[in-house]
């Protein structure tokens, strides 16, 4: 990281999956300067710094929910690639939701979100004690539905018109992944 912040740093064959929760946003976003920012976070235009800085003045925690996820930083490169991690965690409930996403362009199609999935759903399960993880994602988002069907998440339902994306509301499809069924790995 640019400044010196503790965090969970988890380590696969490809990568450093360095935590990015609550504690290490507060500190970012009112000491770090905006190109600090913007590195750590593989963040490439000034509109998605501010949509990153909107997040945290909105606040992403209550009493009840928070957050923890992951930058993937390419070991190679030390380049920031995508994110991984929980948001929408129900700690008194043992289960969050699943969310991912690669921002480079260049890394997609090359298995890094599949090495680092492994090690988020693992930290989850045995780190965090979840009891239930879930995804929803799009019918048509292909490359994430063979993902999480390689994760060994089952399709539990379809939820019509569920979130709002591009100027209009879609589906999603809602997977899920229980302590009891995950096999490790």
């Amino acid at each position: 990281m640019g400044r010196n912040i503790k965090q969970v740093i988890i380590e696969t064959e490809r990568l450093l999956l360095k935590e990015f929760g609550p504690e290490v946003q507060q500190t970012m976003f009112t000491t770090w300067t905006d190109t600090e920012i913007m590195s750590e976070l593989g963040l490439k235009t000034i509109e998605e710094l501010e949509a990153e800085k909107e997040k945290f003045r909105l606040g992403m925690t209550t009493y009840r929910m928070s957050f923890k996820s992951f930058l993937l930083v390419e070991k190679e490169t030390g380049k920031t690639i995508g994110r991984c991690g929980f948001h929408d965690w129900y700690a008194m409930h043992s289960r969050s939701e699943l969310g991912y996403r690669m921002s480079d362009e260049v890394a997609k199609g090359k298995g890094f979100m599949t090495e680092a999935l492994r090690a988020v759903v693992r930290y989850g399960f045995e780190e965090m004690k979840l009891n239930r993880m879930q995804a929803f994602i799009s019918p048509e988002n292909i490359p994430s539905l063979k993902l999480i069907k390689r994760a060994g998440f089952t399709e539990e339902a379809r939820l019509r018109s569920h979130y709002f994306y591009n100027g209009k509301m879609e589906d999603s499809i809602c997977f899920a992944l229980l302590k009891d069924e995950y096999k490790g790995s």
